[in-house]
């Protein structure tokens, strides 16, 4: 089978995939057989997490030197975060990045994973959230130029979906922030997450609600948490939490007004 033949099975197997579009590397990767081709297929076909891992592995234990290897880490780091495994989703990502340095989604699914994983007292504190904050640092330099994936994506919707990316490296940082307890740094990175992000994330509009209580805007907090608590679509336990933040907030303006 020719290669041009190739590419083009291959771009319409996967036309639907978002991870071929996820690093800044301008080389696209290409199979180099059928056989490689139908491993790579496996993966984006498997109908569940655990079938996407096990399609992953599969690719990269027959396929050594397959250029789709950075492509089936993430993919299988991604099925993991799916499983609720945050360690085996970091170790995957981890491999991912190792096979591409510059593929920027797993950067960010790192960076997320530690913030969100390291709390305030951890021995190793600083190192999870220098780690993270630098990774989410990187993935911003790599998205503002990497190029597009595909020739069909316009550039309207590349740059909607680099703002998307950069909205997530925002939100890393600002998880790094709040459990540092600069409340006015997650503020920021938490408002510029919330602006440049396509669909608003209702967890992420609970932290910034918090960041923003915890330092001394209530009024703003509880003009966010409003939106959580009118839009009937947002989960009942992120209600709850919302609910309990807007009940602070009120009493700390109560408290201010006397």
């Amino acid at each position: 089978m020719t290669r041009p033949l190739i590419h083009t099975i291959l771009v319409s197997a996967l036309a639907a995939s978002f991870a071929l579009a996820q690093s800044a590397n301008p080389k696209q990767p290409q199979p180099k057989s059928q056989k490689e081709l139908e491993a790579v297929q496996a993966i984006f076909q498997a109908p569940d997490p655990d079938a996407r891992i096990a399609a992953a592995k599969e690719l990269v234990t027959k396929f050594a030197e397959t250029e789709f290897k950075a492509t089936a880490f993430y993919i299988g780091a991604f099925s993991y975060q799916q499983k609720g495994d945050l360690e085996n989703a970091i170790a995957w990502a981890e491999q991912a990045l190792d096979a591409d340095p510059k593929f920027y989604a797993a950067q960010l699914m790192i960076a997320n994973a530690l913030a969100l994983r390291t709390r305030e007292f951890d021995l190793d504190r600083e190192e999870k959230l220098g780690r993270a904050e630098k990774l989410a640092k990187d993935a911003i330099a790599a998205i503002s130029s990497a190029p597009k994936p595909r020739p069909d994506i316009t550039d309207e919707q590349w740059e909607a979906a680099k703002k998307d990316f950069t909205a997530q490296a925002h939100e890393a940082l600002g998880l790094a922030a709040l459990v540092r307890k600069k409340y006015d740094v997650c503020t920021s990175e938490f408002s510029t997450a919330f602006s440049l992000a396509s669909q608003q994330d209702p967890a992420l509009m609970v932290r910034l609600a918090n960041c923003q209580l915890q330092s001394g805007k209530p009024d703003e907090a509880i003009g966010v948490l409003d939106k959580v608590l009118g839009d009937p679509n947002v989960p009942g336990q992120i209600k709850s939490v919302a609910a309990q933040l807007k009940a602070d907030a009120n009493k700390k303006k109560a408290a201010a007004a006397k």
